[in-house]
């Protein structure tokens, strides 16, 4: 390579990252705020996943063309050549796959929540456009595919074989979310008692965070073979009830009234509480030494309860002590029989 050959090529790598920082300086923070006004949220997703290739893009033009002035043997033009096309290549299946994957967990347009998605779909479409991307860089390079696809076919038996439990759990994976009968960010609780709210659905097993705070594990194949509660299907609000026990001599009338009325200053004082729902009591039984009625409410989410049982008891008690009527104590009468009758 001779002083003149050397010093084009520097001009043209030069060139093309001067040309590259321009474009991402000026040009696409333009572009940036003219997408950013499209109601179609990715878009923006699109534009900075091809800003971050932008400089390499045209610093590898920078150095095709500079490589051009150099005069030296065919072969080492071509394997330039070659190397570039893998470059651009690789750098748009990256973008395919990141926009692809991406799209699964853009803003909702209509509202500000992000719509939840779970990993396994956005890391199926990466491992699917990848491959694409390598089938397409094996043909770019002139080494045939037909080969290796006949090849998959006959080692993708022996995989399946070898991977039964990873396949297992992959597909029922996918039959959680194709159903959409669990998602993440539900609340749900396991015929065997764990409860919490779905963290993620990955392509071995869904991740369970509970009320404190840890994490569950459960393998795809065990959830999708279990009997599951899911306390945001049909919808996240939910009516729970408090059990309560008053005294035998108590006027059930007035119980009923001043229940309700409780049930409904806590419904207007708490934010958690869902407005149009009418509060109800039921007399539930006589038991031992009270007769048991449940008060009815309804919350925004499983969640909420909790904070408004746990005020709606101290209203309770607080207003039945104004009123008269008694929550009894449990008591038993016991009858000893003494043998003689001593």
């Amino acid at each position: 390579m001779t002083f003149d050959e050397m010093l084009y090529f520097s001009f043209y790598v030069a060139g093309g990252l001067i040309a590259g920082l321009f474009v991402k300086k000026v040009i696409s923070p333009v572009v940036k705020r003219a997408v950013a006004r499209t109601k179609w949220t990715a878009d923006d997703l699109i534009i900075e996943s091809i800003g971050k290739w932008v400089i390499p893009w045209l610093i590898a033009l920078g150095v095709f063309l500079g490589w051009r002035r150099v005069q030296m043997d065919v072969k080492y033009h071509q394997w330039l050549e070659n190397g570039l096309a893998v470059f651009y290549i690789f750098s748009i299946t990256w973008i395919v796959a990141t926009v692809l994957s991406g799209m699964t967990k853009i803003k909702n347009p209509d509202s500000e929540a992000v719509v939840r998605s779970s990993s396994i779909i956005g890391n199926i479409i990466k491992v699917i456009v990848y491959c694409i991307g390598m089938l397409v860089i094996l043909q770019s390079l002139g080494i045939s595919i037909t080969p290796i696809l006949a090849g998959l076919g006959v080692g993708g038996l022996a995989v399946a074989l070898a991977l039964q439990d990873t396949l297992s759990n992959l597909f029922a994976g996918i039959q959680i979310i194709s159903t959409k009968q669990i998602n993440p960010g539900d609340f749900i609780k396991l015929e065997s008692g764990q409860e919490g709210f779905v963290e993620d659905i990955s392509w071995r097993y869904t991740a369970l965070r509970t009320g404190s705070n840890n994490t569950i594990i459960v393998p795809n194949s065990k959830l999708a073979s279990v009997i599951v509660s899911n306390y945001f299907l049909p919808d996240k609000e939910i009516v729970f009830d408090i059990t309560i026990g008053v005294d035998y001599n108590s006027d059930l009338q007035k119980v009923e009234e001043v229940t309700v009325e409780v049930l409904k200053e806590m419904q207007q004082a708490s934010p958690d509480c869902v407005q149009n729902f009418e509060p109800f009591i039921r007399f539930q039984q006589f038991g031992e030494s009270s007769i048991v009625l449940k008060a009815f409410l309804r919350a925004k989410t499983f969640g909420s309860q909790f904070l408004i049982k746990h005020e709606l008891m101290k209203r309770i008690q607080k207003r039945y002590t104004e009123e008269g009527i008694n929550i009894p104590f449990p008591v038993r009468n016991v009858f000893i029989n003494k043998p003689g009758g001593l």
